[in-house]
């Protein structure tokens, strides 16, 4: 198997007050999340408006009235084809958002980033299948040999795509939480839009599961924010990337980690010189978004194992294979 026997389907859809999850969307999705259930269009109509605000809360200048831009979000659907032949077995291996900003003003829209937001199958099976299935039985926490290459390759091989290079111009930055068992030291470097930068303890096992998929981390805390956010890139954040998209992925993904992680994102006191995340934080404010966060555990499993089902198993020889062949 080489390289050339994958091939990739990009499928984008709308992430607005009308959205529904697709069937081949990952249920633990922070988007899919918000859209289910009695509230779900109120979730989402609150998740819009907090993004908008806190967009034009970070783009101030000529913007006398807060209201001078939106943000538009497309969900970008990844899909993976093993060989050649029929494509209705398409495995959904990725899911990231793309932003794009509107300005109300001269009616122009401009490209945001994509990433943002990362959902993989992969990652599902390695975090909740392989990893608690080598850890079984043991006393020290380890990793398995070659543990995340296969995910990352396969993530690599997607960015070095025609697919990638036809529908997007940048490579994509994505923003996740900071890592509660890991330690943050405020530095004296201050970006004007990422904001004060943070430097860790030690490396925890995203940060090396990402670096295997080409990307460097680095840690900020934005203007008015309360907590740091790991930024995953490549090249240099800081340059590649203009202020209206880096305010692009700081409003809609400190908007998600609000509703999700309110303990760490939307608490009462901002980090210190010297910080450590905790999700036993009670001292923090609720959104009025509802959100399931131990139903979201549980189908992260229940993902894993169909990722394992329909993909690891039928193909675990090539696909090993391939990738510890594969050079980017």
């Amino acid at each position: 198997m080489t390289s050339q026997d994958f091939t990739f389907n990009i499928k984008t859809i709308r992430f607005d007050e009308d959205y529904h999850p697709s069937e081949s969307t990952r249920a633990t999705t922070n988007f899919a999340n918000l859209a289910r259930g009695d509230n779900r269009r109120e979730n989402l109509r609150n998740a819009l408006k907090m993004i908008d605000s806190r967009f034009n809360s970070l783009a101030h200048w000529d913007n006398p009235n807060a209201d001078r831009y939106s943000v538009q979000l497309e969900i970008i659907s990844v899909e993976m084809n093993v060989g050649e032949g029929d494509t209705s077995g398409a495995f959904p291996l990725i899911e990231i958002l793309k932003t794009s900003i509107v300005d109300r003003e001269t009616s122009e829209v401009t490209e945001g980033i994509v990433g943002n937001n990362f959902s993989s199958y992969v990652r599902d099976y390695d975090f909740s299948v392989l990893l608690p299935e080598h850890n079984k039985n043991r006393t020290d926490f380890s990793t398995p040999e070659k543990f995340g290459e296969l995910h990352g390759n396969l993530f690599k091989l997607f960015l070095n795509s025609k697919a990638y290079r036809d529908h997007f111009s940048k490579p994509p930055v994505i923003c996740l939480s900071a890592s509660s068992s890991k330690t943050y030291q405020r530095t004296d470097n201050q970006h004007p839009i990422l904001g004060v930068e943070y430097v860790q303890n030690a490396f925890s096992p995203t940060d090396e599961y990402f670096r295997k998929m080409g990307l460097k981390v680095r840690f900020f805390m934005p203007p008015n924010s309360v907590a740091p956010f790991a930024f995953y890139f490549m090249g240099d954040i800081l340059r590649d990337y203009t202020n209206l998209e880096l305010i692009s992925t700081i409003s809609t993904m400190e908007t998600f980690q609000k509703i999700y992680r309110p303990e760490i994102y939307n608490a009462n006191a901002a980090a210190g010189t010297c910080y450590q995340p905790s999700l036993k934080n009670e001292d923090y404010s609720l959104t009025r978004i509802v959100y399931d966060r131990e139903e979201r555990s549980r189908l992260a499993l229940e993902q894993g194992k169909f990722a394992e089902e329909k993909f690891i198993a039928p193909y675990r020889t090539m696909l090993e294979q391939w990738s510890a062949n594969y050079a980017s």
